[in-house]
């Protein structure tokens, strides 16, 4: 019965180091690692902005529109439209390469490999958006900074184009909550911010290196290059000011589709993030045991919902174990508004959080669709044709 009790312990303290882990990174983050001195005399270098489509096109207009006006002249967009009907569209610009894949490609990785091979020169960075971004004018002039600190891998911030419903709302406000842990407080601390999968760039050489030669299939291609970075013990950098306006789920179909991937895809992967962090461990190498860390970390609704049984039982089995938890339940409140009020959360999203436990619920319909995720559907459907002028 003592080993019982023991394990119950363990587990308790495994789940509840993740409302408090966040808490730590806050308190460690105010003692900040300098950034490395920026080249002075930092040229326009040349970007490849890699715009990858599937099946749908309706968004394609409005996130090159956004682009063109980008302030920066060095660059070239490649639009890859897979399995797309490519009818009537015409951007009007030199700047703008459309590629059609003659065979389907369903997969992120493979449009970006398509338009590599496809480069009209030799560009020394990349940097990759969805079809349902907005790009902020300044967006690569704010990643030339950090690559001109010498980092070679820079992930910026995806923000909210829409706010037009409850879910969109609480799907902006996890955002920020994750945006200010995993980037904001990781790198802060001196290790690297977590990839999103867009508004992130790399020079070519390096995303090459990184992915070239696998062969990733289904959702979760931004974990593969995040861990292929922290296997060579190189930092991703954060530009919180390299903006890209990105679509929030705002139905609820949507909502469980996109979860359901999410969750398939930590489930794969999570192992990978326990191997970093022993790795980690073994290197005395921080950034690699932070990352692993949090890249082991269950989906937030199941911790959640962990914590919540656990109080339930230490009601009745161990009642020492509820300061604890309290504890743990009040670090995790309090970064959570420090988050909503660092990104400035609007209104409306204070509002919605009346909403969290329908927005949970949902997440668990999502997590009996995990498994066959990839079968549902293998890509978002979106649905707001917003002009970066309108932001």
């Amino acid at each position: 019965m003592e080993v019982l009790y023991f394990i119950f312990v363990v587990f308790q303290v495994l789940v509840g180091v993740h409302l408090i882990l966040p808490l730590i990174l806050y308190l460690l983050h105010f003692k900040k690692h300098d950034l490395p001195a920026r080249a002075i005399g930092v040229k326009e270098h040349d970007y490849a902005i890699i715009v990858t489509a599937y099946q749908q096109t309706n968004l394609l207009p409005s996130v090159v529109d956004s682009i063109l006006k980008l302030n920066y002249k060095n660059y070239l967009v490649y639009v890859v439209a897979d399995n797309c009907d490519i009818t009537g569209l015409n951007f009007n610009s030199d700047k703008v390469i459309l590629l059609r894949p003659e065979e389907t490609l369903a997969s992120n990785t493979k449009s970006h490999f398509y338009a590599v091979k496809h480069f009209k020169r030799d560009h020394e960075y990349l940097t990759i958006i969805d079809s349902d971004n907005l790009v902020d004018p300044e967006y690569l002039n704010e990643l030339n900074d950090f690559f001109a600190r010498g980092f070679i891998a820079v992930q910026g911030v995806r923000k909210a184009k829409n706010l037009n419903t409850d879910y969109a709302c609480l799907d902006e406000a996890g955002d920020m909550y994750y945006r200010f842990i995993d980037r904001k407080l990781l790198f802060d601390v001196g290790s690297s911010a977590s990839l999103a999968g867009s508004g992130m760039a790399f020079t070519t050489a390096f995303y090459r290196e990184c992915l070239e030669s696998l062969n990733i299939e289904g959702a979760g291609f931004d974990k593969v290059l995040q861990m292929a970075i922290l296997d060579r013990a190189k930092r991703i950098a954060f530009a919180e000011k390299a903006i890209v306006y990105d679509e929030k789920t705002s139905k609820p179909d949507q909502l469980v589709n996109q979860r359901a991937r999410w969750i398939n895809t930590w489930f794969k992967y999570a192992g990978r993030g326990l191997k970093l962090l022993v790795i980690g461990l073994v290197n005395l190498n921080w950034n690699q045991f932070l990352c692993g860390l949090v890249f082991s970390r269950p989906p937030l609704f199941i911790i959640v919902g962990l914590t919540g049984l656990s109080v339930l039982a230490d009601l009745f089995l161990m009642p020492g174990m509820l300061l604890f938890w309290g504890f743990s339940i009040l670090s995790f409140f309090l970064i959570f508004f420090i988050a909503l009020n660092y990104f400035k959360a609007p209104t409306v999203v204070y509002h919605a959080l009346r909403k969290i436990p329908m927005f949970i619920f949902l997440q668990i319909v999502s997590l009996f669709k995990a498994k066959r995720a990839n079968k549902i559907s293998t890509a978002t459907v979106h649905y707001h044709e917003h002009k970066i002028d309108e932001l």
